[in-house]
């Protein structure tokens, strides 16, 4: 069989790699703090004949090679060659390493050499060949008939009913000791040791345990208990995958999935809806939504090692990685309302709920990315906005968060590209990443709080508030005087200390907001005197200078009564 070589990334494209070298023996291959045998590696890759056809002076290599299931952007790895000797020793030196596919017809691909080829050549021969998981889709594309899927997979007029391969490519993983656990969602599951040293590549589970599922919704480590649990996995004797079955592996031992009498492994299956969509580990338990419906799934030791008991119905969950756990409370994101469970399960009061699902972008929910800052009382949602997808000349990613801070109980909305977020726990900082899509920022990972500017350059940050009534917006106010309450202490030396305040009016609901002229507030300000009359009124503080940190306190507005008219 092929050697497999994982490329790990958050959403599409390619990232770090994971995989086997290509080395003689390997052996004594363990998880580490199993208990039992030591699970050997007792095979190895062999190479495959395949026929290499080459054009002198140009770069272009055609393989064919029976069901290498790739497809156009994949990568391939070559070596070992057995026709490297003599006069074609130049042009296996190019033919080494790592090439991207270009084209392919049926058994046949082709890639670009980094150089012309020194020879005309159409030979078949051995050669080690490694086939990189597929790069996956960044985009969704629901559906069928035209525009599904990925373009030139099928012939002219075929059919284009979407397949495991045309779902957008989304990993899950979790940490077995220093070993490594991962998956694609809804796919294989693999295993990565940390003795087999860095360079070294993960395996298919089932490599190590013909028992273990060989797909599965989400792989997680109980960190409690110690055990590797696949959610919608695929049964023991079987390769269909149960999308509302939950396997374990028996205590402190990755590789025993087989129920008996002396281990802890085992299996439950959620009762209520139609598929597991995420699960997430609180201190006490492990909670698992469905796509109608939450569960509580706690350790209970033998004879059954877990049970499943549920907490709710009639709930939503819009996407794999749209819930986040902050201590023993779960909050994530419905389809079109947003949830908490904290002992119980009820949805969220959110005052910004039509902002968000009335442009938002449901054929990309799957990369709503939930995420948390704890230092802050916050937990928001990055998702992609309908004014963002391709249709409306955007990228279909992630451009916008909403916040919810549970400590003042209140919510606020901006834009922002993020695809995903750790928060900060052994890094100082939390982290995110933006996608590979933003040619203006490709890739990119950023420290959140680090700092006040941005990579050093001034950026705009502000503010702004919902219109808040004057006694029932029942009376025109006026007013005439604002007293500031800001502090810059942490500023950087230098910088100019100072924020614009912005007071909005409205006199009735939709008519639009007259606005203050701007009012300059420094360290010093004591007062900023303005004129200006309505039934509602809104506050905008924003800052634009490098350096500046500013911090909002409670500002004092002096109101007159102003009559009806």
């Amino acid at each position: 069989m092929a050697n497999i070589t994982v490329s790990v990334t958050g959403v599409g494209g390619t990232g770090a790699t994971f995989g086997f070298s290509a080395t003689p023996t390997l052996s004594n291959v363990t998880a580490t703090g199993a208990t039992g045998s030591p699970v050997v590696q007792t095979s190895l890759p062999v190479p495959f004949i395949v026929k290499f056809t080459t054009t002198q002076d140009s770069t272009l290599v055609t393989v064919d090679h029976t069901s290498f299931g790739s497809i156009t952007g994949d990568t391939v790895v070559l070596s070992e060659f057995t026709f490297g000797t003599g006069i074609y020793e130049d042009l296996v030196a190019l033919l080494n390493g790592e090439h991207v596919l270009t084209a392919l017809t049926g058994n046949q691909y082709t890639f670009n050499l980094p150089s012309p080829s020194p020879h005309s050549v159409v030979s078949s021969g051995e050669a080690t060949v490694e086939y990189e998981i597929s790069i996956g889709l960044d985009i969704a594309t629901g559906g069928v008939g035209w525009g599904a899927g990925t373009w030139g997979r099928g012939a002219w007029g075929s059919s284009a009913n979407v397949t495991a391969s045309d779902i957008i490519r989304l990993w899950k993983q979790d940490n077995f000791g220093q070993d490594l656990v991962f998956n694609l969602v809804d796919g294989t599951i693999y295993y990565w040791s940390a003795a087999m040293g860095v360079n070294s590549r993960g395996l298919p589970l089932t490599h190590y345990s013909s028992n273990a599922p060989s797909k599965a919704r989400q792989v997680a480590i109980s960190d409690r208990d110690r055990h590797v649990i696949a959610f919608g996995a695929t049964p023991l004797g079987s390769t269909d995958q149960d999308p509302l079955l939950i396997r374990f592996s028996s205590q402190e031992n990755a590789f025993d999935w087989v129920p008996t009498a002396t281990n802890s492994s085992g299996d439950l299956r959620i009762g209520n809806g139609s598929e597991i969509v995420q699960a997430i580990e609180t201190r006490r338990e492990i909670v698992v939504l469905t796509d109608s419906s939450v569960h509580s799934m706690q350790f209970i030791g033998a004879p059954f090692t877990f049970g499943v008991s549920q907490l709710s119905n009639q709930t939503s969950i819009i996407g794999i990685n749209s819930a986040v756990a902050v201590g023993d409370a779960v909050f994530w994101m419905g389809k079109n309302s947003f949830y908490v469970y904290d002992g119980r399960v009820q949805p969220l009061p959110c005052p910004v709920r039509d902002y968000i699902f009335e442009d938002f972008n449901f054929q990309q929910e799957d990369k709503v990315f939930a995420g948390s800052n704890a230092a802050f009382g916050e937990v928001f949602w990055f998702y992609p906005s309908e004014s963002n997808s391709l249709a409306s000349g955007g990228t279909d990613e992630n451009d916008r968060y909403v916040v919810y801070n549970y400590d003042q109980q209140i919510w606020y909305v901006g834009n922002l590209e993020r695809t995903t977020w750790l928060d900060r726990g052994i890094n100082e900082f939390p982290i995110a990443t933006t996608s590979e899509t933003n040619t203006a920022t490709p890739l990119r990972m950023y420290d959140h709080e680090r700092g006040v500017d941005a990579d050093g350059e001034a950026f705009t940050a502000f503010i702004e508030s919902a219109p808040i009534d004057i006694q029932d917006g029942e009376d025109f106010l006026f007013i005439r005087r604002m007293i500031p309450d800001s502090s810059f202490d942490r500023s950087t030396s230098g910088a100019t200390k100072e924020a614009t305040f912005t007071l909005k009016a409205q006199r009735f609901p939709g008519t639009g907001f007259t606005t203050s002229n701007p009012l300059t507030v420094t360290d010093t300000t004591t007062q900023n005197h303005t004129r200006l009359r309505g039934r509602s009124f809104g506050l905008r503080v924003e800052s634009d200078n490098q350096g500046v940190f500013w911090r909002l306190g409670a500002p004092r507005l002096e109101i007159q009564a102003d009559g009806r008219r």
